[in-house]
């Protein structure tokens, strides 16, 4: 692609994110939310590959009709209470049909069908920026808006938990698995958002430098299903020693930096009101550990059947590890320690 353009739809991305971050207008968040859309759909679609454009177009099929779902439901509230601030959402319908709207632009269950399938599509840069980046914008007006209504947030949370452990059990392609990891770690996220705002901000952070380091461990390991994964030894023998860690980091294995916002959530869930949810979500983070295990197990534990030219690429140069992967994977793993120190910052 052009840089110039490509650095156009950066900026695009950027400004997108930032409108809606600034804004407590609804129209104005609206905007935000389809300038973030517009601006992704030519990075989706830039390699001209059939199935690159079927999930650009599966993608944008979907935002647009939350896009409509949403200036609709905001419209519902000017209607009813004559407010446009997105702070002041006090009727129960738009409310509740605002957060179904921006669940199914983050892809949380059970809105959640869309996302394997358009991960599946795109190339592992892309995949990050969908994973990541295009979170934040609904995210955030998810945080302003505060619902009454408590037990829509639990029902997406607890459904997202259990179907991203579920749905990951049977594939063999990285980016799906990645995708319902995603799913999984977005439902914790909804879980804990009316009790601690500041966890869900902490919980979300981390789930960033988790995913970065593991999207760009498979891009340098030109990994893209669990066959490839057991031949990485040759590439690249560092890589193939620190992903395993990072993938039980993102299961929430304890003494990794994972485990924390986990930690602190089960925590925070069992002092207020839904003890049974608490148990239900972390029974649900084992069905993630398993497939997490499984990708490790294929990783370091076995030995692929190999011929003389199979063991080669050792003796050709390999891809650097890089000093953004480098801080990433070293946050992702050693980070646990410092659980008081972030502690004392959520309740300050």
């Amino acid at each position: 692609m052009n840089p110039y353009i490509l650095s156009t739809l950066l900026f695009a991305l950027g400004l997108g994110t930032t409108i809606t971050f600034a804004s407590s207008h609804w129209l104005l968040a609206w905007m935000g939310l389809g300038i973030n859309t517009l601006a992704i759909i030519p990075l989706m679609a830039q390699f001209h590959h059939p199935r690159a454009v079927e999930a650009t177009t599966k993608y944008f099929l979907i935002q647009a009709t939350a896009a409509a779902t949403l200036l609709f439901a905001s419209m519902s509230n000017a209607w009813l209470t004559g407010q446009w601030d997105i702070q002041h959402m006090h009727h129960p319908f738009p409310t509740t049909l605002i957060i179904l709207a921006l669940a199914l632009k983050i892809g949380l269950a059970p809105l959640h069908s869309w996302m394997p399938e358009v991960l599946q599509g795109l190339d592992l840069t892309t995949g990050l920026i969908l994973s990541t980046w295009q979170k934040l914008a609904p995210l955030s007006i998810i945080l302003q808006i505060q619902p009454t209504n408590h037990t829509i947030l639990i029902f997406l949370g607890l459904v997202s938990t259990l179907i991203g452990g579920w749905g990951g059990l049977n594939q063999t392609q990285l980016r799906k698995i990645l995708a319902y990891s995603s799913i999984a770690h977005l439902g914790w996220m909804i879980l804990i958002l009316q009790f601690s705002p500041s966890l869900t901000m902490l919980t979300f952070l981390i789930y960033i430098f988790m995913t970065f380091s593991l999207f760009i461990s498979f891009k340098l390991n030109y990994s893209t299903n669990i066959n490839t994964l057991t031949t990485s030894w040759s590439k690249a023998p560092v890589l193939t020693s620190i992903i395993p860690l990072i993938l039980l980091s993102l299961g929430g294995l304890p003494p990794l930096t994972g485990f924390m916002p986990k930690w602190l959530i089960i925590q925070e869930l069992a002092k207020q009101e839904p003890a049974p949810a608490a148990t239900l979500a972390a029974l649900s983070a084992l069905l993630s550990l398993y497939f997490y295990l499984r990708l490790s197990y294929a990783m370091t534990l076995t030995i692929s059947p190999n011929n003389t030219t199979g063991t080669l690429p050792w003796r050709l140069p390999t891809r650097q590890f890089t000093l953004p992967l480098a801080i990433s994977a070293s946050t992702t793993l050693c980070l646990l320690p410092l659980t008081p120190a972030m502690v004392a910052l959520l309740t300050f």
